[in-house]
């Protein structure tokens, strides 16, 4: 078992320990490759980071808010590990964190259990007609006496079969627009709702929630989900640059050593010039992407300040970067970088979806550009 460590110790146990952790996680993780429906390796590997590893203390610490350097670093070992289970991971904390910030004392007493994997949690925001527009949101909510009635359409819910509750956001205010998203927390058995789990490219859950008078507790203010959900995904989105990071860093490993092994023309691919320039680019963009990275998270760990551009152009960067470092990866590995089971052929279609979720990179843009637009 990896210990938990401090904050100040945990820069060290990402170097120290990155090789065990993967030895550790991608056994339970290789099921979830076989693409068998009645795998439960979801199940055990969500556990398993609270239960074995102690991941989800850094997403919930027992005291003050999560430090964003700390997080940002476990999801770029999760990201160099096993890109799956850090999907299960951000979740649990963008499930979890709202709890947080807006629950009751009652609806704080499962963070015990959060924490320690026991429970798992969902976050569902997005609508067949409602992603980046989130004001577009048709899910509505209807008071019913002490509790709430949820009637709507969630799609492209993580955590989707494994999870055992959701903040799930509806509009209790059509009228007011989004001043009337209200945050809810829904329990996964909860009378009402229904799942159904959807394919994706890369192996993970992921499913529609389907809620028809579905019972449901208010997540702090009536109208305050909006800003809820932004905060949450402010604090988040940082560490969607750093499993990019993570991510990069792996196909670099792998490529670099598959170039020093491979021989071709009489003498290893690394001694090509071509070979190296590839190396030299892919090892610059994925300094500069850690480096945007942590710039932000410090800001975020430091500063009572917005730190929204800084994260918009992180998450922009470092995916986008990990986008064509792997990229790079596969063409370096030649066949074998398309072969399904090598590392970065999984790389390659795990790193795709980090330009969309959270924010596509179009957003990014935007919200880098409006914020220099109104600068004086």
């Amino acid at each position: 078992m990896i210990p938990v460590l401090s904050a100040q110790d945990l820069p060290v146990f990402f170097d120290d320990h990155h090789a065990g952790l993967c030895e550790k996680l991608v056994p339970l993780v290789e099921p979830l490759h076989a693409r068998s429906s009645g795998s439960d390796a979801p199940a055990v590997v969500a556990k398993a980071m609270g239960a074995e590893f102690g991941l989800y203390r850094w997403l919930l610490p027992e005291s003050g808010s999560a430090d964003v350097r700390s997080l940002c670093l476990v999801r770029e070992l999760l990201g160099y590990a096993a890109p799956l289970a850090d999907a299960i991971y951000a979740v649990q904390g963008l499930g979890s964190y709202p709890l947080l910030l807006e629950g009751t004392d009652a609806q704080k007493a499962v963070l015990p259990k959060l924490r320690s994997g026991e429970r798992i949690a969902g976050f569902a925001l997005t609508e067949p007609e409602a992603g980046s527009d989130v004001s577009s949101m048709q899910t509505r909510a209807v008071a019913d006496g002490s509790s709430w009635k949820l009637t709507g359409h969630k799609t492209l819910i993580s955590n989707v079969g494994i999870a055992h509750q959701f903040v799930v956001f509806a509009n209790a205010n059509p009228d007011a627009g989004r001043k009337g998203i209200s945050a809810f927390v829904v329990q996964a058995d909860a009378e009402g709702l229904e799942s159904k789990r959807i394919q994706l490219s890369d192996d993970h859950p992921i499913g529609d929630l389907v809620l028809t008078n579905c019972s449901a507790e208010l997540l702090g203010e009536v109208g305050g989900g909006f800003k809820l959900a932004m905060k949450t995904l402010d604090r988040f989105r940082v560490s969607v640059g750093a499993a990019a990071v993570g991510m990069a860093r792996r196909a670099l490993d792998e490529a670099a050593h598959h170039v020093r092994t491979r021989i071709q023309f009489g003498k290893p691919l690394a001694e090509q010039q071509l070979v190296q320039a590839h190396l030299a680019n892919m090892a610059t963009e994925l300094d500069a992407a850690r480096l945007m990275v942590l710039r932000a998270a410090h800001k975020a760990d430091t500063s009572s300040e917005s730190v929204s551009r800084e994260a918009a152009m992180a998450k922009l960067f470092a995916t986008e970067a990990a986008q064509r470092i792997v990229d790079t990866g596969v063409q370096l590995m030649g066949g074998r970088g398309v072969v399904h089971g090598n590392p970065v052929e999984h790389l390659y279609r795990a790193v795709r979806p980090l330009r969309i979720y959270e924010g596509t990179s179009e957003i990014q843009r935007l919200i880098i550009g409006r914020g220099i637009a109104k600068e004086s």
